[in-house]
């Protein structure tokens, strides 16, 4: 596809697509929450009907539910479906910038309103690429929860017995304050993928995940380093209340890594943290505001 075309295409999506919304509901359930819990090596019963959830846990709730008829080759959605047919092949995130509003409580219904906020082409250094961004806000009843802005990277498909282009690697920081180390089984994987109803092929296909995308090993879901990061975060900022955060994801993690969340500390209600993969590149980074 020539670049004109692909421009072509791309205004064409925009424009039928640019500012659609839907809303999605979720009953915040003991059940779901023993599940939450488990899967991020906590008391399964430690959120009875009436606790308070913590409020950046929002983002594993309301996910979209395409039928099984629906689904892609990649495992995603097809395109259409769910999100914009943007005409690249494939698609991974690539950040967020959240706002917090308050939290939510066992039992009450989480609702999302999804709206495609924006649709941009660009040239980046491994080609052509589409730069998707999701405003996700959620509430229970007229009261808010969360904004997330969400941005996800499509580009081209390369071809087979390629290796996928990734960034060779800025290394991480050394000097945090605090770090811990995890690792990445596909055990965890798969339960977070189950929670959040994410069947993209790249995190439990290995065939597939060499032969069509062209990656050494199976990938990390990336909303899970996301998710792992901030836990670690908060729990050093014991006592203040996270108001808001942006994350970037920079590098690939293969599944079954051993990877090390980091920090500073909290300095005028600000923290930075980030990943650092098993060669101690960096492959996430975020920025916290604390109240």
């Amino acid at each position: 596809m020539s670049a004109a075309d692909f421009d072509i295409r791309v205004a064409a999506v925009r424009d039928a697509w640019l500012g659609r919304s839907w809303t999605v509901e979720d009953d915040v359930t003991r059940a779901t929450m023993r599940r939450i819990a488990a899967m991020l090596d906590m008391d399964p019963d430690a959120f009875p009907r009436g606790a308070e959830v913590p409020a950046h846990w929002f983002s594993l709730f309301c996910a979209e539910s395409a039928r099984q008829g629906e689904i892609g080759a990649d495992g995603h959605p097809a395109p259409g479906v769910v999100l914009p047919p943007i005409p690249l092949a494939r698609r991974m995130g690539a950040g967020r910038r959240v706002q917090l509003h308050g939290g939510f409580r066992v039992g009450e219904v989480l609702s999302k309103r999804a709206e495609v906020a924006a649709i941009e082409p660009k040239q980046a250094r491994t080609g052509t690429i589409c730069v998707l961004t999701m405003r996700h806000s959620f509430s229970v009843g007229d009261r808010p929860v969360a904004v997330d802005e969400f941005d996800a990277v499509y580009r081209e498909a390369v071809p087979p017995g390629t290796a996928s282009p990734v960034n060779t690697g800025t290394p991480a920081p050394t000097d945090a304050a605090w770090s811990v180390q995890r690792f990445l089984p596909s055990t965890l994987v798969f339960r977070y993928s189950a929670i959040t109803w994410n069947a993209h092929r790249i995190h439990y296909d290995a065939d597939y995940t060499r032969d069509v995308e062209g990656y050494p090993a199976t990938v990390q879901n990336g909303g899970l380093t996301m998710q792992l990061l901030l836990d670690a975060a908060v729990a050093q900022a014991a006592g203040q209340r996270l108001d808001s955060f942006t994350a970037r994801l920079t590098r690939p993690i293969s599944v079954g890594d051993t990877v090390t969340l980091a920090g500073h500390a909290v300095a005028d209600g600000a923290m930075a943290a980030w990943v650092a993969g098993q060669d101690g590149a960096l492959c996430a980074q975020m920025e916290l505001r604390f109240a």
